[in-house]
């Protein structure tokens, strides 16, 4: 409990009620996490402490664990320094301890903290705060403003004359102004309720391929700015196309800090309402739109990276096509087309290079090559990359496979998004110290065919091209948030200890890159695990680091049948417990998990989650929770974006979503767009709610613009979910808005085009 103490009870209510649990879940969640442990362990074996919380309660209960933990922090050290300089009442403790929102604590803290020499500052030294004092409180006294002010007269300070001294008391009550916390308030949301923002294009800005024409003149309303534009704004403004700002009716925040500061009518009104004046247009305009700046680069910064987090899981949870030897095809024409093969596990087994295209147009060469591979290693599928030639390589490799009768092995076409990046990695160069480059991309390529997973967690996230702006958003946020993504998936899935490289035991819970480089090194020196409880003996792997990944990790016909499974060892003694009163071995009851239908779960001294969490996986131990490999079919008669007619039904994959659609591969070399208004018939709020990356669909041809390379697709009406058909549509109506709509898809795609 100690390590709660940072946060007070009503904190700790505050969270619950944020994300929203229970007190005592959170509570044991946070005992949890500040033990050491994971949280996909405390998502999958601490169903019982937590109340069964799912991995995103977890993971929200750390962030805001984070956050008000540093709140906290910085709560103590701005009490320390205004109680250094003697300013610390008790109302202001009161309301800097209440405060739960950071910028509120900043402001509160403003007029405390350390300025630099200021208009202010240069009236106080000169004795004006009592006249300033006097504006403020606006409490009328025996002498008039003209002749109070008159006192104040020195020319030794530098008051020669009335209206000097009446200039500088105004510039003391702006800077009051400007540090009340809550008049920033008040106009923080007022310009973000009420503000709007506007891009032009700048004087001298190049825009050749006007790429943001659509923002030349631009505006929309703070609050309703989705994200993907609010960062294309951004980015023209980076790259001196454009500039924006944020517009309010300018009378507004005058009104609204008058309303603030007057109380009552007398001889210093004309006084209050320049100094209201002054604080805005000198002090809290250009702070206050900074701050709302900030909060919509934030806002996008977030929605952006939420939009790579689920692209990036559903790409990595694709369904892989499992254990079998596979042939890498790295495409390519005057350079030839590299081959690499891996068995099932894997591993590389060999390489070759073939010219079936120009200059060499080595076709039987080619098909001699193919086959003595294929023989020679026992291949049973070829994972082509979609780069350049990828449609020429498919249908000669398809002719040859129907010409030497070989149907049993399938051709897939694959993304091939970073495999030159991982081909020039470290990790790459571990591997593979004695191959070329190039060997190294065909043999990613493989491997992504058999899984997915285990081979992207090798590349940095941001070269898989799933992303939306993903270079313009916050580079640590990005990273951390990519992280407990590919985190969560290698652990939902489970790793095998006998196979994985060290890039994906990284990721297993509580399992470090230096922990990976242990385990991989003792397992070369000693040969395969042959149980779990095997791993302890590799060094720097403790008790607590062992509790942590052991049922993540599976070992493929070991000694105990259980280490196959996500059975944590620590439930091994309760499965026994199930085996001996079924009267069964351990192994039988995985071998007829058939056995446990008649099971009685009475007398168990087991929670009700984790045993009915180890029975359901005693029912299909090891099962991968990924779908089932179904490889995309693109037409035979497109392979060029001049092959397409509008109207043409095509079945393809969907290669990234963002907040304004869905792209798609069809096969032709250039992605098209499924804009959000073309993704259904129906109203949606969000892409994602019908579409996600991997997933196989059927599309219309809208519109195919070669010179420009964009290609609009629609997957409404019954036509676009009917299974494929390469022949135009029935004629449709014209509908009046059609131009405008590729206008607007032109304009995205651009935009998209400079992720």
């Amino acid at each position: 409990m100690a390590a709660l103490l940072s946060l007070s009870p009503e904190l700790l209510l505050h969270i619950a009620q944020l994300i929203p649990v229970s007190l005592k879940s959170l509570i044991s969640t946070i005992e949890l996490l500040d033990e050491g442990s994971t949280v996909p362990f405390i998502a999958r074996y601490r169903k019982e402490t937590t109340g069964n919380l799912d991995e995103v309660q977890i993971r929200e209960i750390e962030e805001k664990l984070l956050y008000f933990r540093d709140l906290v922090a910085r709560k103590e050290t701005i009490l320390a320094s205004i109680q250094e300089q003697g300013k610390l009442t008790d109302e202001l403790k009161a309301r800097i301890e209440a405060t739960l929102d950071k910028s509120e604590l900043e402001d509160l803290y403003l007029p405390y903290k350390p300025k630099r020499r200021t208009k202010a500052m240069i009236a106080r030294e000169k004795g004006l705060e009592p006249l300033a004092n006097y504006l403020w409180s606006q409490e009328p006294a025996e002498l008039p403003l003209a002749a109070f002010a008159a006192t104040f007269v020195d020319a030794a300070k530098g008051v020669t004359d009335i209206d000097e001294a009446l200039e500088g008391a105004r510039h003391i009550v702006a800077e009051t102004i400007s540090d009340d916390a809550d008049i920033r308030k008040m106009l923080r949301r007022a310009m973000s309720e009420e503000g709007v923002i506007v891009s032009k294009k700048t004087m001298d800005g190049q825009d050749e391929q006007q790429k943001f024409k659509m923002y030349y003149e631009y505006q929309e309303p703070v609050k309703a700015i989705p994200s993907h534009r609010m960062l294309a704004i951004r980015r023209g403004e980076t790259e001196g196309v454009l500039y924006f700002v944020i517009e309010l009716e300018p009378e507004r925040p005058v009104f609204l800090i008058k309303g603030r500061v007057h109380k009552q009518p007398g001889d210093w009104t004309p006084q209050l309402d320049l100094a209201s004046e002054d604080a805005w247009k000198r002090l809290l305009n250009n702070s206050i739109t900074s701050e709302i700046r900030l909060e919509l680069k934030q806002r996008a910064d977030s929605d952006a990276i939420g939009v790579f987090r689920e692209n990036l899981q559903n790409l990595l949870l694709s369904p892989p096509a499992g254990q079998l030897a596979v042939l890498g095809l790295d495409p390519g024409i005057r350079t030839g087309c590299k081959i690499a093969v891996v068995d099932d596990t894997g591993k590389f087994l060999g390489h070759d290079v073939i010219y079936p295209f120009q200059p060499r147009n080595d076709i039987a060469g080619s098909e001699k090559t193919l086959k003595a591979l294929i023989t020679k290693f026992g291949v049973r599928a070829i994972a082509i990359g979609n780069g350049t030639a990828s449609r020429e390589t498919e249908t000669l490799v398809r002719d040859f496979l129907k010409k030497e009768g070989l149907g049993s092995i399938f051709c897939v076409t694959v993304s091939e998004s970073g495999a030159s990046i991982y081909s020039a990695s470290d990790i790459a160069r571990q591997e593979f110290p004695d191959l070329d480059l190039t060997v190294r991309g065909a043999i990613s390529i493989a491997r992504r065919l058999q899984d997915p997973l285990a081979e992207l967690v090798k590349l940095d996230p941001k070269s898989i091209g799933v992303g939306q702006y993903q270079h313009d958003v916050d580079q640590s946020h990005l990273h951390k948030s990519l992280e407990t993504v590919i985190e969560s998936c290698v652990n939902r899935v489970g790793v095998d200890l006998n196979t994985a490289s060290w890039a994906l035991l990284r990721y297993v819970a509580g399992i470090n890159e230096r922990t990976a480089l242990k385990i991989v090194e003792f397992r070369n020196e000693h040969g395969r695990f042959k149980s779990r409880v095997q791993l302890t003996a590799v060094p720097g792997i403790g008790p607590k680091t062992f509790e942590q990944a052991a049922g993540f990790l599976r070992i493929r016909n070991g000694d105990n049948p259980l280490d196959m499974s996500a059975v944590h060892p620590e439930s091994y003694p309760l499965v026994e417990q199930i085996a001996r009163k079924l009267n069964v071995p351990v192994s039988q009851l995985i071998e007829q998990p058939a056995l446990l239908e008649k099971f009685d779960k009475t007398g168990l001294a087991a929670g009700v989650f984790t045993l009915n969490d180890i029975l359901e996986e005693l029912k299909k131990p090891g099962r991968d929770p990924r779908d089932k490999f179904v490889a995309p079919a693109f037409s035979d008669n497109v392979k060029e974006m001049s092959d397409l007619e509008e109207g043409m039904m095509l079945e393809g994959i969907v290669t990234n979503v963002t907040k304004f659609g869905a792209f798609v591969d069809i096969g032709v070399h250039q992605d098209g767009l499924v804009h959000i208004s073309e993704l259904s018939n129906r109203y949606i709020k969000e892409p994602s709610d019908v579409v996600k990356v991997g997933q196989i669909v059927q599309v219309r041809v809208m519109s195919a613009d070669a010179k420009t390379k964009r290609i609009a697709l629609s997957m409404k009406s019954k036509e676009a979910a009917a299974p494929k058909q390469h022949k135009p549509a029935p004629p449709k109506p014209v509908v009046k808005q059609e131009p405008s709509m590729n206008d607007k898809l032109s304009a995205l795609a651009d935009r998209w085009k400079r992720r």
